[in-house]
């Protein structure tokens, strides 16, 4: 089952049970990837749906650091709950060891010791880690192993 074929029945099923954050986040994924195939006139595959939700993962993640700022926290927690609801569409989240791992080796085989160099390091290990783990993650730790 495709996950955009995944992402109706879950719909259906959220309608369905009376869960309004699920429906709700699903029904705002579901509009990003219309929007997407509309503007650029093509049909998405599930490599492209998945760029799609970790990117709306993404921008959950910044909003609640705003939020934090605003010192609002049913908005957080509301946030939160969507990001849930989302990560369940992505493969499973690397940790930070496996990414500290998959860092180092990538450092020693490209020969990469300083922070200058950083660009080579993420153009390397961003497409290894798609979906599994925040680029933003992976420039911290990145950062902190090359200090």
């Amino acid at each position: 089952m495709s996950l955009k074929d995944k992402l109706m029945e879950d719909l259906k099923s959220a309608m369905k049970n009376k869960d309004k954050k699920r429906k709700d986040t699903i029904t705002m994924v579901r509009a990003a990837i219309k929007q997407k195939e509309v503007d650029e006139r093509i049909e998405l595959g599930d490599d492209d749906i998945l760029d799609i939700i970790a990117k709306q993962v993404k921008e959950r993640n910044a909003s609640i650091e705003e939020f934090k700022k605003g010192d609002r926290q049913d908005l957080i927690d509301e946030t939160k709950e969507e990001i849930e609801i989302l990560l369940n569409y992505l493969p499973e989240q690397l940790t930070e060891e496996e990414l500290e791992a998959m860092i180092r080796e990538i450092l020693e085989e490209k020969q990469i010791t300083e922070k200058k160099q950083m660009g080579l390091l993420m153009k390397e290990i961003m497409p290894k880690i798609k979906g599994k783990a925040d680029g933003k993650l992976v420039n911290k730790i990145a950062a902190r192993i090359l200090e």
